[in-house]
């Protein structure tokens, strides 16, 4: 029985009742959400996700069961909730809240929309589709014991994007292909190398030895120089793919075994630069591996369980073939045009991760990884925790119902700890921040600057890896702001196809050049600002002004100008783009953040990455000890009368 009839006020009774609700997701938060909703007495309710049910859902998204298996989240969310109320209308869509077909006008039905998201691509989307509808949105995340409740709305609060977040740590390609010095290293290249050999192949995750290492030297490079260069071909080079060489091969799981920890490792120890400071590679044969008894890398613990205890290298060399030969069948049963997608959570995919890390970590003088640990790196997963789905999904019901009363002024950003904060409390409320006046996504009129090299950056790379990878847009149109009009991107299709490999330097693109960027789908509009330079830091493409990235990178060297001069007298500075301010004080500089304000929005399923999980530990330090915590809190949380 639905709890409206005997505990909301007749006038909010009668609100729950009318409003229609769109719920963005149904996954570990969207299922308690759900249920939530159609026990308070809400009539109404749209639910979206493009997810199907996977067995390892089962353990925390409670209205699925193992029948369910595989078939649409929605569907069976929809289902399984009204058992609750039957008196509810649920219309449930298997399908990317992304799409086209969801524009401003499909947005503008909503009294509001709740988000039970596990990607921030989808975040930033339905963020921006809010701003554009001008609909409430209660966004929300968790991330193991941790989770966090906050209220949107146009020109009120602080938008999804306000403040800048840590991007997904990357690698330098180099360090990928040629010289790993971590478990991580490898888990990479193992992911890569899946791509490589049965999914969609991306260049820039070749895993073979990089040639192009400024560092190489020897005959490798010798042999590459000495090659007859072919006028065809880009750069003069004829490279066969790994896909094409390993269907060649009839995935002979010997030959490629070979190939990668045989073959290739001895051409990287042809680069005798490489190796002057480094521990050289040991170069692995399939036959010597196979006939072995060597278990030494191994934990022969026979007490753990499967995953959790670490292979030998020849128990891997044989995970290694079997993976390979059932990848090679699914691979088959897909079709010759079609290709497999790597999931943590399909048996074969993560044996073959996990083998071809542990093969190449032993390669390389690394620690060994059980499957266990390298589903949890290879993931980039923490823990799911049921209880903390179950209390965040409570409190977006609580600010909803706030929404509805017309009291969004007392609506809150709401943090769940891990420990109780110094009022003995695990719920902390916070009051709602103002929009930020310099945010690229809710301010009058978005503008960021963006440092890059125009000679190396492609058109093709501004779109998918600036504009689509790092600013969410979906169908992003570009024109230079040359007083010609010239259209650099169209999200028509085919209509500028021809300038997707040209350099932006090509089109006339110059220090101090104004891109003007719109995406009609998000009615996003945004002035980009190149400032050239030469060359980033850690092989980085390009850095935005403003970001997590750049404000660390600030800091690191106002820090480093500090050492070397003495106590800085400094005064706190607006960094690049008004996302936060660094303080210098007696020689140390730090962001300046609230203790809980700028914790990652995450969801329990979600791609957490290594940045993120250092800033919530840093945060977590900051709320449970120490005076600064307390003085943020008690100017911050609103006490509980």
């Amino acid at each position: 029985m639905a709890l409206e009839s005997t505990v909301l006020p007749r006038d909010l009774q009668n609100k729950v009742n009318s409003c229609r609700l769109l719920v963005v997701g149904a996954g570990g938060i969207g299922c308690e959400l759900l249920k939530n909703l159609v026990l308070t007495g809400f009539k109404s309710i749209d639910l979206i996700d493009l997810d199907t049910i996977d067995v390892s859902n089962l353990n925390r998204q409670f209205l699925f069961r193992k029948e369910h298996v595989g078939k649409s989240k929605a569907q069976v969310a929809k289902e399984s909730a009204l058992r609750f109320n039957r008196n509810v209308n649920i219309t449930a869509r298997h399908d990317t809240i992304m799409s086209p077909d969801y524009g401003t006008d499909y947005f503008k039905q909503f009294t509001m929309v709740l988000n039970a998201l596990d990607n921030r691509a989808a975040r930033n989307h339905v963020n921006r589709m809010c701003l554009a509808a001008d609909v409430p949105l209660v966004e929300s995340g968790t991330a193991g014991y941790l989770g966090q409740v906050t209220v949107i709305k146009k020109g009120l609060t602080e938008c999804y994007e306000c403040q800048p977040k840590p991007r997904q740590k990357t690698f330098p390609g180099c360090t990928i292909r040629n010289t790993p010095s971590e478990p991580i290293h490898c888990i990479v290249w193992a992911k890569h190398l899946f791509n490589q050999l049965f999914g969609e192949a991306d260049p820039d995750e070749d895993v073979s030895p990089d040639t192009e290492d400024p560092e190489l030297a020897g005959e490798a490079g010798e042999q590459a120089l000495q090659s007859e260069a072919k006028d065809d071909i880009a750069g003069g080079i004829e490279r066969k793919s790994t896909r094409v060489w390993a269907m060649d091969t009839a995935y002979n799981a010997e030959k490629i075994f070979n190939k990668l920890f045989r073959d290739d490792i001895k051409y990287l120890l042809s680069m005798a630069n490489l190796w002057k400071k480094r521990r050289p590679p040991n170069a692995v044969d399939y036959n010597e591996v196979k006939v072995s008894g060597d278990t030494n890398d191994g934990n022969s613990d026979s007490t753990l369980l499967h995953d959790q205890r670490v292979w030998s290298l020849k128990e891997n060399l044989q995970v290694f073939e079997d993976s390979v030969d059932r990848l090679k069948s699914q691979l088959k049963q897909q079709g010759d045009d079609d290709s497999l997608v790597w999931d943590k959570d399909d048996q074969h995919s993560m044996d073959f991760v996990t083998a071809a890390a542990n093969i190449r970590a032993h390669v390389f003088g690394i620690a060994l990884k059980s499957r266990f640990e390298v589903k949890s790196m290879a993931g980039n997963i923490i823990p799911a925790i049921a209880t903390t789905n179950a209390v965040i999904a409570g409190l977006i019901v609580v600010e909803a119902l706030k929404i509805l009363r017309g009291e969004i002024e007392s609506c809150n950003t709401v943090y769940l700890n891990k420990q109780p904060n110094y009022k003995k409390r695990l719920i902390v409320p916070c009051m709602l921040e103002k929009p930020n006046p310099k945010c690229y996504v809710c301010s009058t009129k978005p503008e960021v600057s963006v440092k890059l090299n125009t000679e190396h950056i492609t058109v093709k790379t501004l779109e998918e890896k600036i504009l689509k990878g790092y600013f969410g847009m979906v169908a992003p149109d570009v024109e230079v702001d040359d007083g010609l009009g010239t259209i650099l991107i169209s999200s028509e299709e085919g209509e500028t196809d021809e300038n997707a490999e040209g350099f932006l330097s090509d089109f006339g693109i110059k220090n101090g050049s104004r891109l003007k960027c719109d995406d009609f789908l998000q009615h996003y509009e945004l002035v980009l600002t190149v400032e050239l330079v030469e060359k980033l830091e850690d092989d980085v493409e390009f850095l935005v002004l403003g970001s997590v990235e750049d404000i660390m990178a600030q800091q690191t060297a106002t820090k480093d100008n500090d050492n070397g001069a003495g106590t800085s007298s400094s005064a706190d500075t607006e960094t690049a783009g008004g996302y936060g301010t660094t303080s210098a004080t007696n020689g140390n500089t730090k962001l300046s953040q609230d203790s809980t304000s700028d914790l990652e929005i995450i969801d329990d399923d979600e791609e957490e990455n290594e940045v993120t999980r250092d800033r919530v530990a840093k945060k977590r330090k900051l709320q449970t000890s120490g005076d600064e915590s307390v003085n943020i809190l008690k100017k911050k949380a609103k006490t509980d009368q």
